[in-house]
């Protein structure tokens, strides 16, 4: 009995002493020596912010114009380089102008007929007023000449309107460009007859300098662009020609305006934009990735990353103070910026934002804070 008494009591020591153990490792004492946990911080400052709309677009020409004729006959010379840049007013065809030619000669002819027998009643009146005074003639030859000299002005206005007519028509027998531009091949050859009513064009002009970017916005969103563009007037636009590399077009341009109507079928609205194009890199009918610059800022940007959502819907991060401590703040954000957030409030410039590492940390608590590294962002 003595015997069981004695081992009870060792026992009874011992889980005293164990007991007296872990008190001591979990005193005040102990946790202050344990080293702070580390995380990656990023100190705020203002940045440049470029707000964009990427709307997707397709290049069509300003203006594209197509040579057709218009007179009848057979094209008996190409004065032109297939492809080549073509001023307005250049010739560019040649029509037979036998025809027409004489056509000109047979109006002229009319023409002088009808002055010279003008002339001759003229001289015929003349002596008739005198012979009507006499009572040599009647007053109805008289009335007959004065008819008829009458009738040949009138001839001589339809012969003069022949001649314009003639002269015209001779002109246009000599095909010009209606504008400026590079001209497609030739789609007749020397010895084709042509007409004015056919529906084969004899070209095209097309104008590439500049271009226009047509793209479509959905009705909803095209009313925050249309306040963007009351508020700054003129939009610059930036295009993106190679999806794959991410290529951007050196030049940049302007929305010159967007239509008044939503189509009906997709939804959308159609913008303009106007685009310089000197070396012809860009071509009718090319897509590419439109970006709509609606707003410039200097902003404070944080990572969306180092925030968290509560229950309430709000965004909060964790921040290191001066004295190396955590503290909560809740933002008020505005425009996702790539994978940031543009901040309005709740935090200020020069503050230190925790981007890895907040899991493991509570407000109040000493942290070990060092910058993030870009070559940190694989991890939280």
């Amino acid at each position: 009995m003595s015997r069981i008494f004695y081992l009870t009591a060792a026992l009874l020591t011992l889980f005293g002493v164990a007991a007296c153990s872990n008190e001591s490792a979990q005193s005040p004492d102990s946790q202050q020596s344990m080293p702070a946990p580390s995380v990656s911080v990023v100190t705020l400052k203002r940045q440049p912010v470029q707000h964009e709309m990427v709307l997707p677009g397709r290049v069509s020409p300003s203006r594209q114009s197509q040579v057709r004729p218009q007179v009848d006959g057979v094209i008996t010379d190409r004065l032109f380089e297939e492809g080549a840049q073509v001023k307005k007013g250049q010739q560019l065809y040649q029509i037979d102008q036998a025809r027409y030619l004489a056509q000109l000669n047979s109006a002229k002819a009319d023409l002088k007929s009808a002055q010279a027998n003008l002339k001759t009643l003229e001289a015929k009146a003349r002596r008739y007023d005198d012979l009507v005074e006499k009572n040599a003639v009647s007053k109805q030859e008289y009335d007959d000449v004065i008819a008829q000299k009458e009738q040949a002005e009138a001839a001589i206005s339809v012969a003069d309107a022949a001649v314009d007519v003639a002269k015209v028509n001779m002109g246009y027998t000599k095909v010009y460009a209606p504008i400026s531009g590079q001209i497609s091949r030739s789609f007749v050859t020397e010895g084709t007859l042509v007409t004015t009513n056919q529906a084969q064009q004899l070209a095209i002009i097309t104008q590439l300098d500049p271009v226009f970017i047509d793209m479509q916005e959905s009705g909803a969103s095209i009313l925050t662009l249309r306040q963007s563009m009351r508020n700054q007037g003129a939009l610059d636009v930036e295009l993106t020609v190679d999806e794959v590399s991410g290529e951007k077009y050196s030049h940049t341009g302007s929305v010159k305006f967007s239509e008044v109507t939503v189509d009906e079928s997709t939804g959308s609205v159609t913008l303009r934009a106007e685009m310089p194009n000197p070396d012809s890199i860009l071509l009718p009918g090319l897509f590419v990735k439109g970006h709509v610059i609606t707003g410039r800022e200097n902003a404070l940007l944080v990572p969306q990353r180092a925030t968290t959502r509560q229950t309430d819907g709000s965004l909060s991060v964790y921040v290191v103070n001066s004295r190396g401590e955590v503290e909560g703040r809740t933002l008020s954000v505005g425009q996702i910026y790539r994978d940031q957030y543009v901040v309005n409030d709740g935090v200020s410039e020069g503050e230190q934002i925790i981007v890895t590492g907040y899991q493991k940390v509570k407000p109040g608590a000493k942290v070990n804070a060092s910058e993030w590294q870009p070559s940190s962002r694989g991890s939280r």
